[in-house]
């Protein structure tokens, strides 16, 4: 298998010219571990170092554009304030080999650090308690798509390789473009046409900024979850009556054929699991990661995500033809993978998370917590 293996660490040139040194990405996850104000800390600094060496591309957690739009623990660029620890960020992960890209969000109705909870309309999430967002104005959609263009105007000051929208995993993009949480009747939803509105605005943004102040070769990606419930932490992959009428798998074709022609870099399939078929609809067993792939991989370059935790798992998803692979939860309990991959040591990859792996394996200890919090998201070794 080892010469298979090799495949997975051949270079790799995005369309904006942005070169990996191989295939394997760090998929972005919520580490809760920046600073109260949302400045770049020490500890998750630590975090992505742990896990840079011999990776193409590191993506960091979810960045936010504005104050009401972040989450108490994840980090900001919505101030050139942020720019002193953003610059650090990602010197420390381009040190060791990789690519730095800055994930950029906005929670919606997931939660707010100032108060003031928003969204596309008035619904809550679905679950127990969940507040009731106020419906934002237009011109408030307005400010929120510059503030976006905004947050890459500082990423590519502070020296990262690109920035990848996130626009799944229920966040506010992901809230505009599902018929659960959009209920406008204007230019931002009512159709299936309207609710890609916000999305791709926040795309043009974010490339018109990019064109005007990069000197530099400079991606720009997408990541989208293609079915309602693709969501970290689910505890089960079974359709939820509470998500109709969510986002289908006929929506996220229809909406990745209008960004394939965006001149994206690529576009990130946010899967708890790479090999799971469509929740709903007859689609002869094939995974969503496949479809997807034959659908617009030909015009835009897909990461493919989810469950890949040993290297045949990274050679099987590798099979619906993705050319780029991101590795997740995986990298938590094994950062060294990539080397154990890469030197045929893939039997002595750790698929397990030691109990003593907040201190040993460099994680913050608020990402300990919440790992520990989610039944059956990580198979912890007791003591």
């Amino acid at each position: 298998m080892q010469s298979t293996v090799q495949s997975l660490f051949q270079p790799y040139t995005l369309p904006s010219g942005v070169t990996l040194a191989n295939r394997l990405v760090m998929a972005p996850m919520t580490h809760l571990s920046s600073q109260p104000d949302g400045k770049v800390s020490a500890a998750e600094i630590a975090y992505y170092v742990r896990r840079s060496e011999g990776l193409g591309l590191i993506i960091t957690a979810a960045t936010w554009v504005t104050p009401s739009g972040g989450m108490h623990g994840s980090p900001g660029a919505a101030a050139d304030d942020d720019i002193p620890g953003l610059r650090r960020l990602a010197a420390a992960i381009r040190e060791r080999g990789a690519k730095a890209v800055l994930q950029l969000f906005h929670t919606g109705r997931q939660g707010t650090r100032t108060g003031d909870l928003v969204a596309p309309s008035a619904v809550p999430e679905a679950r127990e308690g969940a507040a009731v967002p106020r419906a934002l104005e237009e011109a408030e959609i307005a400010d929120i798509i510059h503030a976006f263009g905004e947050a890459a105007r500082r990423a590519i000051a502070t020296g990262f390789d690109g920035v990848e929208i996130h626009g799944g995993n229920g966040n506010l993009t992901h809230q505009f473009f599902s018929p659960l949480s959009n209920q406008r009747n204007d230019r931002y939803g009512g159709t299936l046409e309207r609710r890609m509105t916000f999305g791709l605005a926040v795309v043009d943004e974010v490339q018109r900024v990019v064109r005007e102040h990069a000197d530099r070769p400079f991606a720009v990606g997408y990541r989208l979850s293609p079915e309602e419930r693709d969501m970290p932490g689910a505890a089960s992959d079974a359709p939820d009556e509470r998500e109709q009428p969510g986002i289908t798998m006929e929506d996220t074709l229809a909406f990745v054929d209008v960004l394939a022609g965006r001149g994206l870099d690529y576009l990130h399939i946010s899967l708890t699991d790479f090999r799971n078929p469509p929740r709903r609809g007859s689609w002869g067993g094939r995974s969503r990661l496949a479809i997807l792939q034959e659908r617009v991989g030909g015009r835009v370059p897909l990461i493919g995500v989810g469950a890949v935790h040993t290297a045949e798992d990274a050679l099987e998803a590798m099979q619906s033809g993705v050319p780029l692979l991101a590795l997740g939860r995986e990298l938590l309990m094994e950062p060294d993978w990539v080397d154990k991959a890469r030197s045929g040591r893939s039997a002595d990859i750790r698929t397990t998370m030691p109990a003593n792996g907040c201190e040993r394996l460099s994680i913050p200890d608020p990402m300990w917590q919440l790992l520990r919090s989610i039944p059956g998201w990580l198979p912890f070794e007791e003591k």
